[in-house]
């Protein structure tokens, strides 16, 4: 298997590492996410399963007796962007999806990257996307990215891809971002930019993107589905929690120091600090 280059996303001073989401029937989602995706099953555990690319764990998934259903309105996951190395390896995950006839959602340009969208079997959403080359990016003078939303010719990607085997998300995939559900966008500026020092990179109607080191995006949020929702409830299906991992060890020190200074309530563990944001969607901050 080629080895590719550490993408742009990760060696920003902090980037998303893992993801962690419930679910109701563990080995249909977990079947789904190695068979379609092309994921492994690095660890299990008598709740659930760990699954990543080359030994680099990316995804949780848990169950218990307890979970119930989250409604489609609540705060929580949008989607969860797994990020592949290039252009070359999108266009051979379409073809594989294609053969085996995964259900797509939508296929967008975004000017930085270009991304296809579905959802696993229990309507957790899903980006497949590669990035452009960061220098044909546009910014604004005030530091935001250029991005738009339109049509991706699948049928040109999917043309372009080699004719060999797929074995599966490749060396170097990783998740790019991710992307939330939550009640109000204003409540979302506040938590992600002042209190994590994260930078809003780019605003669309009721969505702001933010992200550390002039990436497009590591965490989104949006209020398109879930306008005025509440705090999460235990038991939830979706997105229990994820990690931000901090390159830069002062920019983590920050983050911290104004948890502390506000009195966001947080814990110290071996793993990170960690806590949750006003949805109740849990965080660990580590380096």
């Amino acid at each position: 298997m080629t080895e590719h280059e550490t993408s742009y996303a990760l060696t920003r001073p902090a980037y998303v590492g893992q993801s962690h989401l419930v679910m109701t029937d563990l080995a249909l989602v977990s079947g789904f996410y190695q068979s379609m995706l092309g994921l492994k099953v690095l660890e299990k555990t008598p709740s659930g399963e760990v699954l990543g690319v080359c030994g680099q764990p990316l995804l949780t998934l848990t169950t218990d007796a307890n979970v119930r259903a989250a409604p489609r309105n609540a705060a929580g996951l949008f989607h969860t962007a797994f990020l592949l190395p290039d252009r070359v390896e999108l266009a051979r995950w379409l073809r594989h999806a294609a053969h085996n006839n995964v259900a797509l959602e939508g296929a967008s340009d975004h000017l930085v990257s270009e991304a296809i969208y579905l959802s696993d079997p229990e309507g957790n959403g899903i980006e497949i996307y590669a990035d452009r080359p960061h220098e044909k990016w546009k910014f604004h003078q005030d530091g935001m990215v250029e991005m738009a939303t339109l049509r991706l010719d699948l049928q040109a990607l999917y043309n372009s891809a080699p004719d060999d085997r797929w074995d599966g998300m490749p060396d170097g995939s990783a998740i790019g971002h991710i992307h939330l559900q939550v009640g109000n966008i204003p409540e979302a500026d506040a938590f992600y930019r002042d209190v994590l020092g994260l930078k809003l990179m780019a605003r669309y109607p009721g969505a702001s993107f933010f992200a550390t080191g002039s990436y497009h995006h590591h965490v989104a949020a949006n209020i398109w589905n879930s306008r005025g929702a509440g705090v999460r409830t235990e038991h939830m299906t979706g997105l229990s929690d994820y990690t931000l991992r901090f390159n830069d060890k002062t920019a983590l020190d920050k983050a911290v120091a104004k948890l502390d200074e506000l009195e966001i309530k947080s814990e110290k563990r071996d793993s990170g600090v960690s806590l949750r944001d006003p949805w109740g969607i849990g965080l660990t901050l580590t380096a």
